[in-house]
């Protein structure tokens, strides 16, 4: 039911001469058909430019776009079938609701009975119906982003566009509308893309990402393999807390583990790294640490170095020899399954979760 999206090689270079700025930087990428797609990357990655070039909006400098293999590169917005949600909503005050979902089946020549029941299928999806006759300036913002992609949907797009379209609402709000906007796009099986500078908006609703930086795709995969196995430390630190630690890769027996200053600590069973002499970069969240009792198994000695209730987290920061301050992330604690109650000052006992433990690049 939806379009395959293939983007190869594209470029785009703003400027001419010493001037000139590369947003784009020789991309390929396959987004599938139905996929809700995630572009991500912290301001200035080339998202949104990669975001109107699909839609038409800018010519690439070199390289293809095409849907469902269709050579689309420089085909004119209007002949593409797409639909976009802008971040500003871009809604027409003067007309309702209704008015306003109606545009796009004006400028199509969709005939009444037909339009008016697109216009009430469209507002019927983004449970807008109720609002039909008022004013977008009578709405909220999280009801104005509806009715915006209520009229990006209204015409059956073969692709469907949103560029930041949460980032104007407070917090809960957005919130509220990411579930809302993952199950509007999954129902209609158009293949969507999106556009975020928020990690947990990526998270919590992409089938998959393309995490971006210069330009270029750093790494690409579900929200669950970039968070569990980022391969640099750019993918790491981007998406979420992590820490990250040189430590010696070495064999004890059979039993692949780190070295640090402080001592050893048990590897992941398929450890890449073989040569004793060379130090890798490691990276484990907060939430893959434990604190442990004295005399456990596979355990550093630190100190703790400060604690931050949350109410079902603590946040937790250790000093261990050879290691930057480690952050531990606890759920429930102090709770009557809590291990252990250590306070600033005292000696802790840290277990790293081996299955956690993530070798990275350092770029």
């Amino acid at each position: 039911m939806g379009t395959q999206i293939t983007i190869n090689n594209l470029v785009k270079v703003f400027g001419s001469g010493v001037t000139a700025a590369t947003a784009v930087d020789h991309l390929s990428l396959v987004i599938e058909p139905g996929e809700l797609f995630f572009l991500l990357g912290p301001s200035g990655c080339g998202k949104t430019t990669l975001l109107r070039m699909i839609a038409g909006f800018i010519d690439p400098t070199s390289g293809q776009v095409a849907f469902d293999g269709k050579d689309v590169t420089h085909e004119a917005p209007n002949k593409r079938n797409t639909g976009m949600v802008f971040q500003s909503y871009a809604l027409w005050p003067h007309m309702t609701v209704a008015q306003n979902v109606a545009f796009g089946l004006n400028v199509r020549k969709v005939p009444n009975p037909e339009k008016d029941i697109r216009v009430l299928e469209a507002l019927a999806a983004v449970q807008m119906e109720d609002y039909a006759n008022r004013k977008p300036n009578q709405l909220s913002g999280g009801q104005q982003q509806r009715v915006a992609l209520a009229r990006a949907l209204v015409i059956k797009p073969d692709v469907l566009l949103l560029d930041e379209p949460l980032s104007n609402l407070d917090a809960k709000l957005r919130n509220d509308l990411r579930l809302q906007i993952r199950k509007i796009c999954k129902a209609s099986g158009i293949t969507t893309v999106y556009v975020t500078h928020d990690q947990k908006e990526a998270l919590s609703m992409a089938d998959r990402v393309a995490l971006l930086r210069d330009g270029q795709i750093m790494q690409v995969g579900s929200p669950r393999e970039l968070y569990r196995s980022p391969n640099t430390r750019f993918v790491a630190e981007f998406l979420g807390e992590t820490n990250l630690i040189e430590a010696k890769p070495i064999r004890d027996g059979d039993s692949p583990a780190f070295e640090v200053e402080a001592g050893r600590f048990a590897a992941p069973v398929d450890l890449r790294t073989q040569t004793k002499s060379e130090q890798t970069l490691l990276s484990i969240r907060p939430e893959a640490i434990r604190l442990r009792k004295p005399g456990e198994n596979n355990t550093l000695t630190g100190k703790l170095l400060e604690t931050t209730y949350l109410g079902e987290t603590a946040q937790h920061l250790v000093e261990i020899k050879g290691c930057p301050p480690i952050k531990i992330a606890e759920m429930n604690p102090f709770g009557s399954t809590s291990a252990v109650h250590p306070e600033p000052g005292d000696d802790v006992h840290v277990e790293f979760l081996a299955g956690d433990i993530v070798e990275i690049s350092s770029h």
